[in-house]
């Protein structure tokens, strides 16, 4: 992912200052290095590839120095470098690159983006806790915890389905951990996946029992469904 979106920044399909801006300060840069930078990228899109530190002070309330400075830290600390380039007579001349700086950037949205999505699977996790806990109507147990987690880590069961596994439980009278594994397999084996795939299922199995208790009538939804799922 990372070589794919630094590609797309090189081709120019991604605007990266808007970026920078908001990341700046996670990468450990001031607003002083921040503006160094945004200048140096403007000497580079107009083609000026590499600007002199009196060029670059000319455009901000730094010394030539002091921008001299901090060129060198920021060449130290992999925000930037400078390269060796050959123009088509061969004459060899220096250039400013902004790759290292693009994949700095392209790390730290990465992480972002690692950690948004692990905030969100913590939320559903302790949303899943909490329903099961009001339905059972105490707190769970630690092999239910256990048990909870299993689902989700181990059998890669989503917290939706097993919230729908939840209900067809308590629909059934029989609201133990036991019924609601057993729920889980059937679904996994049968491919179910969706929360519609799984209420579509649970409610031809319910019209099925009917019309084995009373053939006479297929139509007729008992009004109580029961899903009896351990005897499968």
């Amino acid at each position: 992912m990372k070589s794919n979106i630094l590609s797309w920044i090189y081709e120019g399909n991604i605007t990266v200052p808007a970026l920078l801006f908001s990341e700046y300060r996670k990468l450990n840069l001031n607003e002083i290095e921040l503006v160094l930078l945004l200048n140096i990228l403007t000497f580079l899109e107009k083609g000026h590839e590499f600007p002199t530190p009196e060029e670059l002070s000319a455009r901000m309330t730094i010394s030539v120095s002091d921008c001299n400075e901090m060129l060198r830290r920021l060449i130290q600390r992999g925000f930037i470098e400078i390269t060796d380039e050959y123009s088509n007579e061969g004459i060899r001349f220096e250039k400013y690159s902004v790759k290292p700086l693009w994949g700095k950037l392209v790390d730290q949205f990465l992480i972002n983006n690692k950690t948004n999505k692990e905030m969100d699977k913590k939320a559903e996790e302790t949303d899943l806790y909490t329903c099961f806990e009001k339905e059972f109507g105490r707190p769970l147990s630690p092999f239910e915890c256990e048990s909870l987690g299993m689902w989700m880590d181990d059998d890669h069961h989503d917290p939706i389905i097993i919230k729908a596994a939840l209900r067809e439980a308590v629909m059934s009278g029989k609201l133990n951990f036991r019924y609601i594994d057993r729920i889980l397999f059937e679904w996994k084996k049968s491919g179910i996946r969706t929360i519609e795939q799984a209420k579509n299922h649970g409610q031809k199995f319910r019209q099925r029992q009917t019309q084995k208790i009373n053939p006479k009538v297929e139509s007729q939804q008992p009004s109580v469904p029961f899903y009896n799922w351990l005897e499968q």
